[in-house]
């Protein structure tokens, strides 16, 4: 059952979780059991939904409630829950989240427990490891081209960025929906455990470049991946079985994380 209620100022207080909860307030959430999170855009909102997130509401100029959400509020007038779509002018909408909404629509949405990393990568050939990396946008974009290559899973250190935050998932276009992914305090052990080898990507003059034929001979390979800034920390380089680096041409040191992510997605690719 669908709810329309229009919004006529900002200040009305259904409307915290879409303009003044923070990313970690959002994650620990009362209104859901294990939090919640913003997802923006219509295409992005439904391919949540395909893979099993659950919509909590929705905040959605007049205008696309029988245009661009249409579908979704087709699919969620099924249920016999009550669904509650907030509305209202452009500007309204604007001043409300202090951005203007992407096609219109954002939508907060039920977390979903994170699965154990042995359940994601029981069967995985090629994983990325994210070690500390805090930009949301080099996090989107790295799920984007993970999902893009083929790449089986990723795995997260507990002190990097949230890839459910706003800007990441829009970014990622959706694809943290679509690729197997958790956190782990110490995945490169974990992964070990499981049979892996690890490649560290980072500067060394002892380094194997990307295409040497040893990374493709691994029957599994874990690639890891530090912040542009430091880098991996020592510790992760000297627990790698390799340490990797991407040739670099005209002076050009490194690439920006999400660049060297892809390429080398690319280049140890599966398929």
């Amino acid at each position: 059952m669908i709810d329309i209620k229009e919004i006529a100022s900002v200040h009305t207080p259904e409307m915290a979780v879409y303009s003044q909860l923070t990313e970690a307030e959002l994650r620990h959430s009362q209104e859901s059991a294990l939090g919640i999170f913003i997802a923006e855009s219509p295409k992005v909102i439904r391919m949540a939904m395909s893979h099993g997130y659950k919509p909590l509401s929705m905040l959605c100029e007049r205008k696309h409630i029988t245009g661009d959400a249409a579908g979704i509020l087709a699919e969620m007038s099924e249920s016999n829950e009550i669904f509650t779509v907030y509305t209202g002018e452009r500007e309204v909408l604007t001043q409300l989240t202090g951005y203007k909404l992407t096609r219109g629509v954002l939508c907060a949405m039920h977390r979903r427990e994170l699965p154990e990393l042995d359940e994601i990568c029981h069967e995985a050939r090629l994983v990325g490891v994210l070690q500390g990396i805090t930009d949301t946008t080099n996090i989107g974009s790295i799920f984007r081209a993970a999902s893009a290559m083929g790449v089986d899973a990723l795995v997260l250190s507990d002190d990097t960025c949230d890839p459910l935050n706003r800007r990441a998932v829009r970014v990622s276009m959706g694809t943290v929906f679509s690729i197997p992914w958790t956190m782990a305090a110490d995945p490169m052990s974990a992964l070990k455990r499981l049979g892996f080898k690890t490649a560290a990507l980072a500067l060394r003059h002892d380094n194997l470049t990307l295409d040497d034929p040893t990374l493709k001979q691994c029957d599994r390979l874990a690639v890891v991946f530090g912040t542009e800034g430091d880098g991996l920390p020592e510790e992760c380089i000297s627990k790698a079985d390799y340490v990797v680096k991407i040739p670099m041409h005209h002076g050009v040191d490194s690439l920006n994380v999400a660049s060297a992510a892809a390429v080398t997605f690319w280049e140890l690719r599966r398929f």
